[in-house]
């Protein structure tokens, strides 16, 4: 498994392919509509991310000391924004995703380039993950 700084390396070198930034929101619109499905059932409260303008929801669990992320949004950027978030995170170790930066975000312009309600939802996802990451980091075994 590649670590979350080689993740956020291989997704800012494909951002760099394209030109300009209409090309590269239709790849995030694309990364969104490859995520796999997300049962009606993970559709809870528990799981709706606070601070979206729209609706995300991700569902987060330990399994073999790896946290996996499944999430879904209703809104097709916002889709491929989550998918862009779980493949950094999901699969990692609790305690290698609170020891990373989300230096991805700046590297690929997201900073520059998403709307502010875009950018607070992003930033909600990531605050949610890495919470999730500090719970169970401070869980017995």
């Amino acid at each position: 498994m590649s670590t979350i700084e080689e993740i956020q390396a291989e997704l800012v070198d494909e951002f760099e392919i394209f030109d300009d930034w209409m090309a590269r929101y239709e790849y995030v619109i694309d990364l969104g509509k490859q995520l796999p499905d997300f049962p009606e059932g993970w559709k809870t409260e528990e799981n709706k991310i606070q601070g979206c303008q729209s609706q995300v929801w991700l569902n987060m669990r330990l399994e073999n000391e790896r946290m996996l992320i499944d999430g879904i949004s209703d809104a097709a950027i916002v889709s491929g924004l989550v998918a862009i978030v779980l493949r950094v995170y999901s699969g990692q170790k609790p305690q290698d995703i609170l020891d990373a930066k989300p230096d991805f975000i700046k590297d690929i312009g997201f900073t520059d380039h998403l709307s502010p309600t875009r950018s607070n939802g992003l930033h909600s996802m990531l605050r949610t993950i890495y919470q999730q990451a500090g719970t169970l980091t401070r869980q017995p075994c």
